[in-house]
């Protein structure tokens, strides 16, 4: 046996894959790369192995050849420091910072790397200390906030979504969890009881049980996604016909136990993307909240409701991200490789994203110092920032106002690719929040047109000047931006602000479905 032929177990696959690629590589790594077809299982014994060759093979694209081939389209300039590459997924969504999903958020330890005070080859000099303020114009999720925070800074963001600044303060929040425990327990049981003698979760217990006999005998799991990945299955054709194949024994069940499916109207998001039993229980479990007493608890509660009813939608597990049109029926997903379904009922959801925040606000209280962080909802380019922040936290305005804001870490829309109210409107329709989709700068409903290109430029424009009359005398401000149409030099002029270095990053784990060569670059301005 040659070396490269050799099979080794999952943890000693584990190991080789660490050394290898010079970052953690986990057994569950491992398992998953089997699961999903991506490596073959071998079975000696009865214990798991795999190929080595099979090993070099996979992770060939995580060495330096991946680097060089990125250089090579995107240019020599790029600063491989900035990829985070030896992250694992659980360190770049780390506490609080996976409360909710959420499009277009950068992750912290691209703000630790410039807010904190080491230096290195790039970053020469340090820009913050401990006790700085820290404004982020564009705040989105709050992890600007969130990593000031923890590194004893002070923080403002603000954003012209009224739900992003709730995403964003339920984050930094000092909590009574005990409370919080105490009401998700009591809504838990509730809704339990609520649909305990319901006849859909019978209904689901019979499909679950149907899907899984169909599932083991048509996709059994390792096989069939490495036969799919060796080109020995037409998958697309296959699945339709299973799909097909599979859905008389869901329409007897629908039946049998007569389930509503669709809702009497679709008048907006939460008539439309949700089964009618789905919406009885979002309905129920919104009602429950309202009771909360503590203010706090009621956000934070709400926030985990929200991040449940958006895993519930009525939609593949494709097509999460990007809506196409509600189903109410099983189909085949290329996701997971079998057929699945549409979800009949939030308790699952609910109780694994309860359990996941209260564990997630736990290990942040071990992290937070104490200092300022506050989200105000509005349009950066003309709020009165120290005005509104005395609204909210006095003791943080006089503060503010004394010492001024050090700078500014931001990471700005860009041109016609999101739009940041429509992709919580499941949020926006159950909370009732007011939409300010006109206000949004460089949305995606308006192109990357010429006139959109203006708009955005005047926009951030605007951000940047509004902001200069917060900023300390010596002020220095860090933009992430992809800068593609070559915008950023014309607004910093705009400004009054000059753009003193750049940083060009790799980013290696977009939300989207491209994974090609993709890099964004930190401007850092400073004062003329």
């Amino acid at each position: 046996m040659t070396e490269a032929t050799k099979l080794l177990t999952i943890k000693q696959a584990s190991e080789w894959a660490t050394k290898h690629t010079r970052r953690t590589v986990t057994t569950a790594n491992i398992s998953y790369l089997i699961q999903y077809g991506r490596i073959k299982k071998n079975e000696e014994n009865g214990t798991t192995q795999v190929a080595m060759q099979d090993l070099i093979s996979y992770y060939k694209s995580f060495n330096r050849q991946r680097e060089n081939a990125w250089k090579e389209q995107l240019g020599e300039d790029l600063n491989w420091t900035l990829s985070f590459e030896q992250y694992k997924e659980a360190e770049t969504t780390k506490h609080v910072h996976r409360l909710h999903p959420y499009k277009g958020k950068f992750i912290p330890q691209l703000v630790e790397y410039f807010l904190d005070n080491h230096t290195d080859n790039f970053k020469t000099e340090t820009y913050f200390k401990k006790g700085d303020i820290i404004l982020d114009p564009f705040s989105g999720s709050g992890t600007t906030m969130v990593q000031s925070c923890e590194l004893g800074m002070n923080a403002i963001g603000i954003d012209i979504s009224a739900f992003n600044a709730l995403i964003g303060n339920c984050k930094v929040i000092k909590y009574d969890l005990a409370d919080v425990k105490n009401e998700i327990n009591r809504i838990s049981k509730a809704l339990k009881l609520f649909i305990v003698n319901s006849h859909t979760v019978e209904f689901e217990t019979k499909l679950l049980q149907e899907l899984s006999e169909f599932n083991t005998k048509y996709f059994p799991a390792t096989e069939y996604k490495f036969n799919l990945r060796q080109g020995k299955i037409d998958e697309k054709k296959y699945g339709t016909k299973k799909e097909k194949e599979f859905l008389p024994i869901y329409n007897q069940l629908v039946e049998q136990y007569n389930v509503k499916l669709r809702q009497d109207k679709a008048d907006n998001f939460l008539d439309k993307w949700y089964l009618q039993h789905v919406r009885d229980e979002i309905e129920f479990v919104f009602a429950q909240v309202k009771k909360i007493k503590n203010i706090n608890t009621k956000k934070i509660v709400s926030v985990v409701l929200s991040r449940t009813i958006r895993s519930c939608r009525a939609t593949t597990h494709a097509d999460l991200a990007t809506l196409v049109e509600p189903i109410t029926a099983p189909y085949y997903c290329s996701k997971h490789g079998k057929i699945c379904k549409p979800l009949f009922s939030i308790l699952k959801w609910w109780q694994t994203y309860s359990k996941d925040t209260l564990k997630r606000l736990k290990e942040f209280d071990k992290l937070r110092t104490q200092t300022f962080q506050t989200c105000l909802t509005g349009d950066s380019r003309t709020i009165d920032l120290f005005t509104e922040l005395k609204k909210k936290n006095p003791a943080f305005a006089e503060l503010a106002e004394k010492q001024k804001i050090k700078g500014v870490f931001s990471s700005p829309p860009y041109v016609g690719l999101i739009d940041y109210h429509e992709q919580h409107a499941y949020a926006y329709d159950l909370f009732g929040f007011e939409r300010k989709d006109e206000s949004e700068i460089g949305p995606l409903f308006r192109g990357k047109g010429k006139e959109a290109k203006e708009s955005y430029i005047q926009g951030i424009s605007d951000v940047l000047n509004n902001s200069k009359k917060y900023l300390a005398e010596d002020y220095d401000v860090f933009l992430v931006a992809n800068d593609r149409y070559n915008m950023y030099p014309t607004i910093a002029e705009n400004a009054g602000m000059k753009i003193v270095n750049q940083f060009k990053r790799p980013v290696l784990n977009r939300t989207e479905k491209d994974k090609g060569a993709y890099s964004e670059i930190i401007f850092h301005l400073k004062s003329k």
